[in-house]
């Protein structure tokens, strides 16, 4: 069955491979701000490399914000966040203090703390725990292996929405899920197959 997948475009990096990575799955995925597009979409991702209050900027400058938590709240089209697009999602950001962000899930996004032997930003490939009712993660093993690229990290302020752990100098939550919306703090799209199937997981909820 043919879905309207949209890829929000608000200037934030990461988009293109986002969008090669759902064309390689076979899907067609519309990347636009268009607002009356975004609405009449099945699928929404929001990707983002980049800065907290860079990103809700662009959120406010082109009129998303709105939108999107309409969207949010009414439920039914499902809603995914990569990375700073899963940071977005909540309140507020120790990296731009003072800023909101879209507050669609409870929780903040807090600073790694400096700590001998890790560098920040936390960079590479770690393993993850699962939430075994996780939908986002159906058929993913327990400790399989996702590519991360942050500072910052999500606390979220609701234990039942965490869908998956991982842990760089202490243990953080690696994504979430939470009625029609889903986040990763990781690169899906960067992930290998391991990546892939999530990304398809989504797709076909």
């Amino acid at each position: 069955m043919s879905q309207n997948i949209v890829i929000v475009d608000y200037d934030a990096g990461n988009i293109k491979s986002v969008e090669k990575a759902v064309q390689f799955l076979g899907f067609d995925c519309n990347v636009t701000r268009d607002l009356e597009q975004i609405k009449k979409a099945d699928k929404i991702i929001i990707p983002g490399v980049g800065s907290f209050g860079d990103a809700m900027e662009k959120m406010r400058q082109y009129n998303l914000v709105d939108v999107l938590r309409d969207i949010a709240a009414k439920g039914n089209v499902p809603m995914l966040g990569i990375c700073l697009g899963l940071q977005i999602l909540f309140s507020d950001s120790e990296e731009t203090t003072g800023v909101e962000g879209l507050s669609l899930l409870p929780g903040h996004i807090v600073k790694f703390p400096d700590t001998p032997g890790f560098k920040i930003p936390h960079m590479g490939w770690n393993s993850i725990k699962i939430n075994s009712n996780s939908k986002l993660f159906k058929g993913i093993e327990e400790d399989s292996y996702v590519y991360f690229v942050h500072s910052y990290y999500l606390k979220a302020s609701r234990e039942e929405d965490v869908a998956a752990t991982s842990d760089y100098i202490h243990p953080f939550h690696a994504a979430v899920e939470s009625g029609n919306i889903f986040a990763t703090q990781f690169h899906p799209e960067k992930s290998g197959e391991v990546g892939l199937k999530i990304l398809r997981n989504f797709i076909e909820l």
